[in-house]
């Protein structure tokens, strides 16, 4: 009774020595975790591209993973960097027509506003309460709004930088698993083998498809939506081009489309007077943020053979939950809790018929017997 009672309790302080460090080790890690995750979504979702430069450079790791260090900053910090320069150097701009708009005063709303079904009606109210203040009225009720966002300009100033550090570091970060990613990998597989057999090194291998399938189908339709409205607005002729692709970009990324940008580039075109141009904008807006319907799912197919409606779910419920990065963990998790779901009903039914047979066999052999 000693022996069983010795060994409970250095087991329950085994246990809660382990919990401890996995918690300390959490806490020391925290700050991070997330650069971390999101340089192990990249490396899992761009490796075949890694193995495909390494064949062309005749086997040599070393500068396949260079091109692709050098891709990551191309891609992440270099659309930052011209996002920030493009605001700074169009500041003044803004200024003034917000100068000017305020010295002219609003005009009054067109005769399609009122016609908007649900909210038009208050909408063209509103516009004409502010047109009929004047310049004063509208500097009056704009006034609130410019003091909030300048605390906002101010308060956020630190964070840019600190998003800059963090994008750095999750592109250092993989470098390193670009190098030794075949012995991370090796290790998630033995310890899913080791956590559940070979359904745990089967869940494990379908988390990795189903982050380069929604890499695939969600960053893939984000960059070609994008650059297509891109190109129509440089076409078009609306103002700030390259920095309404970019906000283009993380919008699609976002799953919110690039219809937010478009859309009211399109108005202000048919605003300003140009009506064909806006009419071809407006026909090509409406492909380009159509276009997901199709290549999203397309692609999606091509990097998991998963259903369709979990991938989106998981997308979608994801990012409203863990924010940006879930937009990588919730397909994850949807897809392992699916699969091992489907697995186990399987094992069950197969157990199942397989004693409906038995038990067929027996009374068979009862009867033949008789």
């Amino acid at each position: 009774m000693t022996d069983i009672r010795n060994d409970l309790t250095r087991t329950v302080l085994a246990v809660a020595c382990i919990a401890g460090l996995f918690g300390v080790s959490f806490w020391v890690l925290r700050p991070f975790l997330g650069a971390a995750i999101w340089a192990a979504m990249l490396v899992v979702a761009t490796w075949p591209l890694l193995l495909r430069l390494e064949k062309i450079f005749g086997g040599r790791r070393s500068l396949a993973v260079a091109t692709m260090t050098i891709a990551l900053l191309l891609v992440l910090l270099v659309p930052m960097w011209a996002a920030i320069d493009t605001i700074a150097d169009n500041s003044g701009r803004v200024s003034d027509w917000g100068k000017a708009l305020a010295a002219a005063g609003v005009p009054p709303p067109p005769e399609f506003v009122a016609k908007v079904p649900f909210v038009g009606e208050k909408i063209a109210n509103y516009w004409a309460d502010l047109s009929a203040s004047g310049a004063e009225g509208v500097v009056a009720r704009l006034s609130p709004y410019a003091t909030a966002i300048g605390k906002w300009i101010v308060a956020e100033a630190g964070s840019v930088g600190f998003v800059f550090i963090q994008f750095l570091l999750v592109v250092v970060l993989a470098a390193v698993m670009y190098a030794n990613g075949e012995a991370a990998a090796g290790k998630l597989r033995r310890f899913g083998l080791r956590l559940a057999g070979e359904r745990g090194e089967n869940s494990v291998i379908l988390a990795g498809q189903a982050i380069r399938g929604v890499a695939l189908g969600v960053g893939v339709t984000a960059i070609v939506q994008s650059t297509l409205g891109g190109i129509g607005l440089a076409v078009a002729g609306v103002p700030f081009a390259g920095f309404l692709t970019a906000l283009m970009l993380m919008f699609c990324i976002a799953q919110i489309g690039p219809g937010l940008i478009l859309f009211p580039a399109v108005g202000w075109m048919y605003w300003s007077g140009d009506t064909t141009w806006a009419t071809v904008l407006l026909v090509w807006s409406v492909f380009v943020t159509t276009l997901d319907n199709f290549l999203r799912p397309f692609l999606i197919k091509q990097g998991a053979d998963l259903p369709l409606l979990l991938i989106f779910a998981g997308v979608i419920g994801g990012m409203l939950s863990f924010g940006l990065i879930g937009i990588f963990i919730g397909p994850v998790v949807l897809a392992v809790t699916y699969t091992l779901l489907e697995a186990w009903i399987e094992d069950a039914l197969g157990k199942a018929e397989e004693k409906e047979k038995t038990e067929e066999k027996t009374e068979e052999k009862a009867e033949a017997s008789t």
